[in-house]
């Protein structure tokens, strides 16, 4: 499990998309080949965009999904990682890529990782969402661990195709690609990528959009390094954006061991016209995985921090917490709110290791025009059952005036509506993900359950009743979308978001 404090020997804290996979990803099993899918018309146009937190990588107007499974085996090799794109419509339709896809670049080997991380965006401006794929395991030239990224570009087919990121200081870093964000940092209408490495100087470079299909490049580059520390096992482990002084730029959280005292901690970089700066940068709680949504209405995105751990960091809880850090015109400066499994009308009780906040997201679940929370909790025990995971669901006050306990609901394996049943270390909950899969104006929930079938993985879509109620009818698993079951896939560590 992840760390809170940097010690010499302390396993690294590791990014959202890829934690419970270490920076060289465990191996897994996958096919090179692709399923086949029924696709639009090539010559459609895309449908009006989506809210900025679903993808549509085909341009229909349904929100589709990226689930990573970067510890699969590709051809033979262990760790080589592969994407599930799930296309959302009245039927789910699954795509599978690997680095051995036709049009995907180079070829899987051993340890790539590929999909450790994700981000998704229009990164070239024609109206279809693409996807950031990491590979921090792989190896450039002579370069062992380099990294690399890569983009899959969307179209009416869907992704079809894929471009290398150039990396703007190859011999700076090692694991390049490991946590990625995409955000409008600048307020320009395009939308930028921000890419971090694992280890070597903790400095995230930034690709201003509009980049290019042919040579990997964006319109300029630059750098911004936050107040974490740097070198092997430490850098940034995850990033997230959303406007949070509602000044119409994204503004990025960077999650790493802060350099003022080694311990995990967030911080709020802020957008700007010239892009990201630190000179205003602001220490938040630590916790691994964050969201940016505006909860309350005010106009200013919130702060949401997944804060696992049960004691020995500044905001911890015994079971785990969840901080909701109010934004404001001058930043993260307004009230805290705090939930944990012991909060009044939050189902449960907190317990040591429920990883209580081990993952989060913000969409409109009932479709009420508020956003709710999902929370994972992937080390629930439940009646005897090690870590067999868990998922609550925090819903948005009717009167808007932002995240209440009341009538907030417990999901599990067992719970009726919910496929399969509880069974010992599936991590239900590894990741989980708002999205409108059908297009009724509903978000619908995913949640990965990494340790599923012995770590094969697993994600399970769990459909938006009219009254916020959740139920689905079966799985995904590796069997479904063509990963190969040999070694540990893990499908379900990460979801692009």
């Amino acid at each position: 499990m992840a760390t809170h404090k940097r010690t010499s020997t302390s396993t690294p804290a590791r990014s959202r998309r890829g934690r419970l996979a270490a920076s060289t990803v465990v191996a897994a099993a996958l096919t090179g080949g692709l399923l086949t899918v029924t696709a639009a018309s090539a010559s459609a146009a895309p449908a009006e965009p989506l809210p900025s937190h679903e993808a549509d990588f085909n341009g229909d107007g349904v929100a589709d999904l990226a689930t990573s499974a970067p510890g699969a085996n590709v051809a033979g090799k262990d760790s080589a990682g592969q994407v599930t794109v799930t296309y959302g419509g009245t039927t789910l339709r699954h795509k599978t890529f690997s680095q051995n896809s036709a049009g995907v670049p180079g070829s899987a080997e051993k340890g790539d990782g590929f999909g450790s991380d994700t981000a998704y965006g229009d990164f070239d401006r024609d109206g279809y969402d693409d996807l950031a794929v990491g590979a921090p395991g792989e190896d450039v030239g002579s370069d062992t661990d380099g990294g690399t990224a890569q983009i899959l570009w969307g179209s009416a087919n869907g992704l079809t195709g894929g471009t290398t990121v150039q990396d703007p200081r190859p011999s700076g870093h090692d694991f390049f690609g490991g946590p990625m964000e995409a955000g409008d940092f600048d307020g320009d209408g395009a939308t930028d990528l921000a890419i971090g490495a694992r280890s070597g100087a903790a400095t995230i470079d930034v690709i201003n959009g509009d980049i290019s299909r042919t040579h990997g490049t964006g319109e300029s580059r630059y750098t911004v390094k936050p107040a974490i520390i740097s070198g092997e096992g430490a850098g940034p482990f995850n990033l997230h954006s959303g406007d949070v002084n509602g000044d119409g730029r994204d503004d990025l959280i960077v999650d790493g061991y802060s350099t003022a005292d080694d311990y995990n901690a967030n911080l709020w970089v802020p957008g700007t016209p010239d892009g990201l700066k630190t000179a205003q940068q602001q220490r938040l709680p630590g916790g691994l995985i964050t969201d940016v949504g505006d909860t309350d209405g005010d106009g200013y995105g919130d702060i949401v921090i997944g804060l696992q751990w049960d004691d020995e960091i500044a905001g911890a809880h015994k079971g785990g917490s969840v901080h909701v850090v109010h934004g404001a015109a001058n930043g993260p400066y307004g009230d805290t709110q705090v939930f944990t499994q012991d909060s009044a009308g939050v189902p449960g009780t907190g317990e040591k290791g429920d990883s209580f906040g081990t993952e989060l997201d913000l969409g409109d679940i009932n479709g009420d025009g508020h956003l709710d929370l999902v929370i994972g909790a992937a080390g629930e025990d439940l009646d005897g059952v090690a870590d067999a995971g868990a998922v609550t669901v925090i819903y948005g006050a009717a009167d808007g005036s932002g995240l209440s306990t009341r009538g907030a609901a417990f999901l599990d394996q067992n719970t009726p509506g919910v496929p399969n049943s509880n069974e010992t270390y599936d991590f239900f909950g590894s990741d989980v993900h708002v999205d409108d899969l059908n297009g009724d104006g509903r978000g619908d929930v995913t949640v990965g359950a990494s340790g599923e079938n012995g770590e094969n993985g697993a994600i399970y879509p769990l459909t938006s009743k009219a009254d916020g109620t959740l139920a689905g009818t079966s799985g995904v698993y590796t069997s479904t979308v063509g990963i190969s079951a040999t070694g540990r896939p893990r499908l379900g560590t990460n979801f692009a978001d």
